[in-house]
């Protein structure tokens, strides 16, 4: 498991078994506890049953613990690429489609690009399995193109409207230049661990990551079980309340924002930033975490994280006055 989104998928599917009664993943000890009738099954047989439910989404269930192939060849790859998307990401910079060296400002750009990164992790898995999961409701009905256009316009018109709530609430509270200091250090924390988390060589972060209250997600989640015209739309409106880090980062950015145009803006760039891979996934099988290259996927995106992450805490301390300019662009 990489996130709190794989911990929220694995229980639903486990709990939509007839004779499991109760699943609970715990991603702390990358374990499992399940409970129910399985006919005196030994514990290797129902571990293989389990694998068997969870395969469609790249997991799998064993008795002992694996030993963990953190696959450090892939950093041959994914750092050429990582670097690559630095030097095009400095490049737009200097001419003024995106800044994210000033933390006081992210631009409508850089909220696409976040978002864009994050379609490309494992936290945006669990948007794409209640894609998938609406399209198999759907599907049986004959109905493949409408479902996807309403679950894509709920989920550009809840990130406007909620990121400007969001916004607005910011205004209320009017923070102070020390409290925005701060909100920008939190947020650059929280994505420097989704960064690392993203590589998968130290575990230990997994136990670190910031997570929405599980009542919200789950009932997030069980909203693509149903089926009724509306759904579909339902459930891309759902998708702003899934625990994503990078979705969570963002809505913290809006907060300092207080302005609705500019924190619905926001919101809505990063939403775009995930509408072609989501869109992918939409009409085709497609699978990032599925496919043989996922780790390079990961790890390039891991990389570039890290980088963003590590802007953001610099400059905001430039801001601040606390040190001097390191990078100048």
């Amino acid at each position: 498991m990489h996130c709190n989104a794989c911990v929220l998928k694995i229980d639903t599917e486990l709990q939509s078994v007839p004779h499991i009664s109760r699943a609970e993943s715990n991603l702390k000890t990358f374990t499992v506890e399940v409970e129910g009738e399985f006919d005196n099954k030994l514990p290797k047989e129902i571990a293989e049953e389990l694998s068997a439910v969870l395969k469609k989404h790249g997991y799998s269930v064993s008795v002992e613990r694996p030993l963990k192939n953190r696959n450090l060849s892939d950093f041959k790859i994914a750092i050429p690429i990582a670097l690559v998307f630095a030097f095009g990401f400095v490049l737009l910079q200097k001419i003024g489609m995106v800044n994210m060296v000033n933390t006081s400002t992210v631009s409508y750009g850089t909220a696409f690009t976040v978002g864009v990164i994050a379609s490309l992790s494992t936290c945006m898995a669990v948007v794409g399995g209640l894609v998938l999961s609406m399209s198999a409701t759907f599907a049986k009905e004959g109905d493949k193109v409408i479902p996807q256009l309403l679950f894509h316009v709920g989920r550009l018109l809840s990130f406007f409207i909620l990121g400007g709530v969001i916004g607005a609430l910011g205004s209320v509270f009017t923070l102070s230049i020390t409290a925005t200091f701060l909100l920008n250090i939190f947020i650059g924390i929280i994505m420097l661990i989704m960064g690392i988390n993203l590589l998968d060589v130290f575990h230990w972060t997994k136990k670190m990551q910031l997570s929405m209250p599980k009542f919200l997600s789950r009932h997030a989640f069980r909203v693509s079980k149903l089926n009724h015209t509306l759904t579909p739309f339902l459930v891309g409106i759902a998708t702003f309340f899934l625990p994503c880090g990078f979705t969570q980062s963002m809505q913290l950015y809006t907060l300092t924002t207080g302005n609705f145009l500019q924190g619905g803006l926001t919101m809505s760039s990063f939403a775009l930033g995930t509408l072609p891979v989501l869109a992918l996934i939409s009409f085709s099988s497609f699978s990032i975490q599925n496919s043989k290259k996922a780790g390079i996927f990961f790890k390039t995106a891991g990389l570039i994280v890290v980088m963003f992450a590590l802007l953001n805490l610099i400059n905001s301390l430039v801001v601040i006055g606390l040190i001097q300019p390191v990078l100048n662009f």
